[in-house]
């Protein structure tokens, strides 16, 4: 038996050496990880930091005149809204004003169609019917007179005129 606790001794031992070495890999690993961390971080806080103070005070000079363009852009966006909202009541009222001009061109127009076709049936009762008329009556009364003429001259025979025209001819014409 005592050669078996020797053996789990040497075991023992040789398990805490390996045990210790593995400590002393890890421990020489973290400071060499440490080095270089620290390094990245003076690395960063000698780039970064004095980009993120510009850009801080970049910052703070441009905030003034953000906000100054801020209040232009609304209050020109007010103002364009007034005048958008100016033109559109002139514009609407534009167009009224030609609706109504439209429609008083429009009765205008139709009353005076309505005066010329009433004056053409005035002129049509009044001048031209009894024109015709008399124009008829008149034909038809030289229509009975040279038939009252031409029966006179067959009478007489040969002394009539072979050219002149028969009344029912000229009727026609």
């Amino acid at each position: 038996m005592e050669n078996l606790t020797t053996i789990f001794i040497a075991i023992t031992g040789a398990a805490v050496l390996l045990q210790a070495g593995l400590l002393a890999a890890m421990y020489l690993t973290m400071r060499k990880t440490s080095a270089r961390l620290e390094s990245l971080a003076g690395e960063v806080k000698s780039k970064v930091i004095p980009t993120i103070d510009s850009a801080q005070t970049l910052l703070t000079e441009i905030r003034p005149k953000l906000q100054v363009i801020t209040d232009n852009i609304s209050e020109t966006t007010s103002t364009i809204r007034g005048q958008v909202q100016r033109v559109d009541a002139t514009v609407n009222d534009v167009v009224d004003r030609a609706r109504l001009q439209v429609i008083r061109a429009d009765d205008l127009l139709t009353r005076t169609i309505d005066k010329v076709e009433e004056t053409s049936e005035i002129v049509q009762r009044t001048v031209v019917s009894p024109f015709r008329q008399a124009s008829g009556l008149v034909r038809g009364i030289t229509a009975g007179i040279e038939f009252l003429v031409a029966g006179r001259g067959r009478r007489n025979g040969p002394t009539s005129d072979p050219r002149r025209p028969v009344p029912q001819d000229e009727m026609f014409i």
